[in-house]
């Protein structure tokens, strides 16, 4: 299981399980809670009414008095009511008065009168001066419809003391279930939404996380694999920090191996032009026929530009490689590339007497570095112009390739011998020109290599089948 999943199921599984324990509580609390409410407020009407009863019953006229004539005046009456999103049309109060030997001697409905409710909690309670309620089914046996049942002491109006029955207010508990229903249901919806977004935070989360860890491995692999790869965006977090150490860790790994390979290979390829320039030297300490003596002098004077030629590719060369990925981008059109290097090498191509044809499109845009492009078009021309014979042609063409554009330098030269083709693009490696036998710093190819790869493309050579070579920078489109 990837890591992101893990993190995803793991914050959803812990808020999820909160979120369950806390709609149940409050699933489970709204149905005691709102009869707490209703029972709190059956108390203080039955009190009220209590009151009002006093006079009737202490005269023997609760069934037919005042208080028997409001009650049945109140219960025949339409509320109109409309108590969040549920009409209410009657009253759903029901009042008994009992005496102080729990007889019913009054029923606003007046079905219970004479009835001994002496022994339910309500009155029993009530008569020995403590609080009395109940809750019973409305029908006996039918749990599913309860009554709750307050009930207030009744006393003698004329001292206030004196106990002289038991008012009892009923009401059913149906009455506030849709009430209950109602909560439930805006807390599991409400729960559903807080877990949803929940869900959603932590995707995010995740995502968020996952991108950054991701970002680092897919880098990881890159400079395993010796890829060309920028190093990870910075970060203000541990993600960053680690981002960040792992490039510096890069940097000195490479710039350690680099610095080997670098002064080895500068070491090795100094050795041929010093011991030339060496041996020169010592020769021209002794006496020496004119002509000798110039011969030696112009040989140091060609070491010395050989090594001054060296050192130069191999400094453009390292800083190219040194980069590791391309550092800067842009819009750059290969044509006007191509007509530039045309134009600066009009005098080389003259004094060699070498012709050049340019195939171009109107257009060819590539996105990259322009100066490091023109570096490795201008290493191709030269190529192509050390091994073209005089009166030879060189053709520079761009055109559109398999994954963008090509860029293509061909000469009429004698073309590579197969054992060289594997190796023309290794380092120092090169051969040598036609009429001089000279060779070269064997740091064109490889650069213009390391710029194609930096770029994202590849650098071929080979030789064409009418005579010659042919070399192709390939770069991807835009």
């Amino acid at each position: 299981m990837r890591l992101g999943l893990k993190l995803f199921l793991g914050f959803f599984l812990i808020v999820g399980i909160a979120a369950f324990f806390v709609m149940r509580v409050f699933v489970n609390e709204v149905k005691p809670g709102v009869r707490q409410a209703m029972e709190s407020t059956l108390v203080d009407t039955a009190n009220v009414l209590a009151v009002m009863a006093a006079p009737d019953l202490q005269a023997g006229h609760i069934g037919d008095g005042a208080f028997a004539m409001h009650m049945a005046t109140a219960q025949r009456r339409d509320p109109r009511a409309m108590v969040w999103r549920f009409p209410k049309r009657s009253i759903d109060y029901r009042v008994t008065v009992t005496d102080t030997a729990g007889i019913v001697v009054y029923d606003s409905r007046g079905q219970d009168v004479g009835r001994d409710n002496s022994r339910w909690n309500d009155v029993y309670l009530t008569l020995r001066g403590q609080y009395g309620a109940r809750s019973s089914p409305e029908t006996p046996g039918d749990e599913s419809s309860t009554v709750m049942h307050v009930a207030a002491p009744v006393y003698d109006p004329g001292d206030g003391r004196t106990l002289i029955g038991v008012l009892t207010l009923a009401q059913p508990n149906d009455s506030i279930d849709p009430f209950i229903t109602a909560s439930q249901r805006a807390i599991v919806a409400r729960g559903a939404w807080l877990i949803g977004l929940s869900a959603l935070i932590g995707l995010l989360m995740t995502w968020w996380l996952s991108r950054g860890i991701s970002s680092l491995s897919r880098y990881a692999k890159a400079v395993s694999a010796g890829e060309p790869v920028p190093p990870p965006r910075r970060r203000r977090d541990e993600i960053g920090d680690l981002g960040q150490a792992l490039e510096t860790m890069r940097r000195q790994l490479e710039g350690k191996a680099y610095v080997e390979q670098y002064v080895q290979s500068l070491t090795h390829e100094m050795k041929s032009p010093l011991a030339a320039i060496r041996g020169a030297a010592e020769l021209l300490q002794e006496p020496l026929p004119e002509a000798e003596r110039q011969r030696f002098a112009a040989n140091i004077v060609q070491q010395e530009r050989r090594l001054t030629e060296t050192i130069d590719q191999l400094l453009r060369l390292a800083e190219v490689e040194q980069h590791g990925w391309l550092q800067r981008r842009a819009q750059v059109d290969l044509v006007q590339l191509c007509r530039a290097l045309a134009e600066d090498a009009a005098p080389r191509l003259q004094a060699a007497n070498v012709a050049l044809e340019c195939e171009l499109p109107t257009e060819a845009v590539v996105r990259g570095d322009a100066f490091l492009l023109r570096q490795a078009l201008s290493n191709l021309l030269d190529n192509a112009l050390a091994f073209s014979p005089e009166g030879g042609r060189i053709r520079l063409c761009v055109r559109a390739g398999d994954e963008g554009w090509e860029a293509r330098v061909s000469d009429e030269g004698p073309g590579v011998p197969d054992y060289a083709l594997d190796r023309v693009f290794e380092r120092f490696y090169s051969l040598a020109r036609p009429g001089s036998g000279q060779r070269s710093s064997g740091l064109g190819l490889p650069f213009v290599a390391e710029v194609a790869r930096l770029h994202g493309g590849k650098a071929l050579l080979y030789n064409r089948t009418g005579g010659g070579a042919e070399a192709c920078l390939g770069l991807p489109g835009l």
